[in-house]
């Protein structure tokens, strides 16, 4: 049968790729500690739920296609109290984040084309590209200095006239780096200078730690009409499974093609939408209280990994992932080493392979692997005991890792 070029060049999620090996673990008895995938595990706010259950219509229709008027009211609201000047039709309503970055590279590029975004990177960018046939170049970042950019001329040089877009996540999945002004600030100069876009993926925008303050490309007035900016319910709210994110920049003529896209899938979900403007009612000490939380957890997990001998990572500042390097050959074969081989008292952990996190054939990442604090406390204890337990006896444990 055929298949189009576009499917076949996209890759499958390194995040959900090992779910199967997860799944037989737990058909033989195991109880599988889940650093994989970022689910937290907070509770969400009720306000999402008393919004549902407070709706009365008798018939479901369709939204509009730009979402509804009072959820995109409540985030211009939210944006607003973190400075950043959208106004309603700035604003369109998308299925989750993931929508909203594949309406954004729809929009931008040809086949071809090019989209800069620092490496590591969030594994799907891949496959969102891909799905335009456009190309991810990255940007080369380091560990040793917690994944921050490097100088302006180092990125300026991977610039070409493909170039569409310099794309970011900030606070960073997978690394947690949060960036500086000066940083967001180099790339506003490199986008007005080369007239490229800035795409701001900013899901984790309350996940920032030990007193780092956060800087937005929303914050740069004069680039706003080339900031796209994508946000979701997901992570801030605990709301994963609601999908509901947004699109939003000042620029009239890139949501007139935007609203293309948005009129073709029609619209996102009635009663999702109801949930989520409940959502942005929800009281900052809620916030407040999943910020320490996620900060404890942070804490614990990084403690334990610096304690595993052969293990390098840097303190995450942001998100709620750390980057391991580990004194593993692969660190795929290892996770499945876990899943199918080792366990404590009936009890075995999974993360999620490093490669996935670079460009493609790159062979970056290999000994590497993204680790989620999404746990409670004491399964996050567990968890890092049997980390530690395994990398011990894991057959294919080396004794160097390259920096």
């Amino acid at each position: 049968m055929f298949f189009s070029e576009r499917i076949k060049a996209m890759q499958t999620s390194p995040i959900r790729r090992l779910l199967p090996y997860a799944n037989e673990a737990k058909k033989a008895g195991k109880k599988v500690h889940h650093l994989n995938i970022g689910q937290p595990d907070i509770k969400t706010p009720d306000e999402y739920f008393d919004a549902v259950r407070n709706f009365k219509v008798e018939t479901i229709a369709y939204a509009e296609s730009q979402g509804l008027v009072e959820l995109r009211d409540a985030i211009v609201g939210y944006y607003q109290g973190w400075d950043i000047p959208y106004e309603r039709d700035d604003v369109y309503i998308t299925n989750g984040g993931s929508e909203a970055l594949m309406f954004a590279v729809m929009a931008i590029c040809n086949p071809g084309d090019e989209l800069l975004t620092p490496a590591p990177f969030y594994a799907n960018y891949n496959a969102f590209a891909q799905a335009s046939l456009a190309k991810l170049v990255p940007i080369p970042t380091k560990a040793e200095n917690g994944f921050h950019l490097p100088p302006a001329e180092t990125i300026e040089k991977l610039i070409t006239p493909k170039t569409r877009a310099i794309w970011i996540s900030n606070p960073g999945n997978p690394t947690g780096v949060v960036y500086t002004a000066a940083e967001l600030e180099t790339l506003a100069s490199l986008a007005k200078k080369h007239d490229i876009y800035l795409i701001a993926d900013e899901v984790y925008r309350e996940f920032t730690y030990d007193g780092q303050k956060f800087h937005s490309l929303g914050h740069i007035k004069d680039v706003l009409d080339r900031v796209i900016m994508v946000d979701s319910v997901s992570k801030r709210f605990s709301a994963c499974g609601a999908r509901v994110g947004c699109i939003a920049i000042k620029n009239k003529e890139f949501m007139g093609q935007i609203l293309k896209l948005c009129q073709a899938r029609l619209c996102v979900s009635t009663l999702e939408q109801v949930g989520a403007t409940g959502l942005y009612k929800t009281a900052k000490s809620y916030l407040e209280d999943v910020n320490k939380e996620y900060k404890a957890r942070r804490d614990t997990i990084y403690k334990a990994l610096k304690g595993m001998d052969g293990v390098v990572c840097e303190e995450p500042k942001g998100s709620f992932y750390v980057m391991v390097k580990m004194p593993v050959d692969d660190a795929e074969k290892f996770i499945i080493w876990m899943l199918q081989n080792y366990d404590v008292n009936g009890e075995t952990t999974m993360g999620a392979p490093g490669a996935g996190f670079y460009a493609a054939g790159s062979g970056l990442g290999q000994n590497e692997m993204r680790v989620a604090y999404v746990l409670k406390q004491e399964d996050i204890v567990k968890s890092m005991n049997i980390l530690k337990g395994a990398l011990d006896v894991y057959p294919g444990r080396v004794e160097a890792i390259k920096a």
